[in-house]
């Protein structure tokens, strides 16, 4: 048997080769991923967004190798070890992700994204493997010269994106941002080493950015999702203010890890132990440590971790300007003696959000539409439906959060 079969439900069957692919796939960091939900805590609103990061990276992962053989039949030059490390690359895009997206980025570690870990993840993996990965890297960096394989990785019309939101799109229910990800990529092209657009092509485009904007704002950006994670996130930051006042919490060692410790860029990639520790972290971490705060005798971190356990969310107020200082004090104010505590302390329970998404990014690659002369011209230049201003616009919202009060 040359391949693993792998059974998707949005893709149907995946097949993962033997040898370096496979490996990574049965690689304990990338099994990881399967204790870490893909949408953190949306299936507070969506219930079937159950889905993980592992069932999204193997989804990217198909879609790659769909792409390498369409760049292929069109007679892009692509060799086998270079088919190989894009996949491989895709594979382990997602794999510094920690519990709950980007939660503890938030709040037990600063100055380091999942970018960041990733990257030192697979480096890692590359010294296991000796130097399997080394090709993988280099596109992954954007340091290989076919920069297209790396826009295939990371770019405004990558095979992550097309996973991610096709795949969001289904576990959540909304039907209506169903993108066509088979006929993206059958139209995908090349030229001047960059990927491009068929001309066929464009209406697909239009309808997958104007799918990601409706995922972005009903799902991604949802006011309870919002809301939900700030709640997580204010009780971790009290649990990391109770742990530097020498307070014992429950919690697993690799939590403890980074509540007990002030972890930033610097002490991150000097100490080997910050890694090993962080891929011990996984979404049932957060979940067991807030279940027993509950209890927690600190008014502020045993109501917050309620308040998550028990999906009572923070109220949110949407507007298109920043909250007033005057409403957020009154608010405060009120916290503080509806519950018996410092403003100080009360300032945990409310959260001052702002959010701004665009369609489409003319800082990032440019979607670039080749027309049948062999010209090329940038999507909104092409398309009779979006122009510069509306696609790139970007929507900004206001969310004030706070704390409900509940009657006894």
């Amino acid at each position: 048997m040359t391949s693993k079969i792998i059974n998707d439900p949005v893709f149907g069957f995946i097949r993962v080769p033997r040898g370096l692919l496979l490996d990574i796939v049965r690689h304990p960091a990338f099994y990881r991923l399967s204790r870490i939900k893909q949408l953190g805590g949306a299936n507070i609103v969506y219930p079937g967004a159950q889905h993980t990061r592992l069932q999204h990276s193997l989804g990217a992962f198909h879609l790659m190798g769909n792409a390498i053989r369409s760049l292929q039949e069109k007679g892009a030059f692509i060799f086998d070890s270079e088919a190989e490390a894009v996949q491989a690359a895709i594979l382990l895009h997602d794999i510094g992700h920690g519990p709950f997206s980007h939660v503890l980025e938030y709040t037990l570690i600063s100055g380091v994204s999942h970018e960041d870990i990733s990257l030192m993840v697979m480096e890692r993996m590359n010294e296991e493997m000796r130097g399997q990965l080394s090709l993988a890297i280099k596109i992954f960096k954007d340091e290989y010269p076919k920069r297209f394989l790396h826009q295939l990785i990371s770019s405004q019309l990558d095979m992550d994106r097309l996973d991610y939101l096709k795949r969001d799109a289904f576990f959540t229910g909304v039907n209506e941002a169903n993108i066509g990800s088979s006929r993206i990529i059958d139209m995908l092209d090349m030229a001047d080493d960059q990927l491009v657009v068929d001309k066929k092509g464009l209406y697909s485009i239009e309808n997958y950015l104007v799918c990601r904007r409706l995922m972005y704002w009903q799902v991604y950006l949802h006011k309870t999702s919002v809301a939900a994670e700030h709640v997580m996130i204010n009780a971790l930051t009290r649990a990391k203010q109770l742990a530097c006042q020498g307070e014992d919490l429950f919690c697993s060692p690799a939590l403890r890890f980074f509540l007990y410790q002030q972890i930033d860029r610097k002490t991150f990639f000097s100490n080997p132990e910050c890694l090993k520790q962080y891929l011990q972290l996984d979404d049932n971490d957060i979940w067991s440590a807030l279940k027993t705060w509950c209890n927690h005798p600190d008014p502020v971190l045993s109501l917050l971790s309620s308040d998550f356990i028990n999906r009572r969310i923070f109220k949110v107020e949407m507007s298109d300007e920043p909250v007033s200082e005057e409403r957020k004090q009154a608010k405060l104010q009120e916290l503080s003696e509806h519950f018996h505590i410092s403003i100080e302390d009360a300032s945990l329970l409310i959260s001052c959000i702002e959010v701004g998404k665009d369609m489409y990014s003319l800082d990032d690659d440019l979607i670039e539409i080749r027309f049948n002369d062999g010209s090329t011209r940038e999507l909104t230049e092409a398309s009779d439906m979006l122009n510069t201003s509306l696609a790139s616009k970007k929507v900004r919202k206001h969310y004030f959060c706070y704390q409900r009060l509940y009657k006894a």
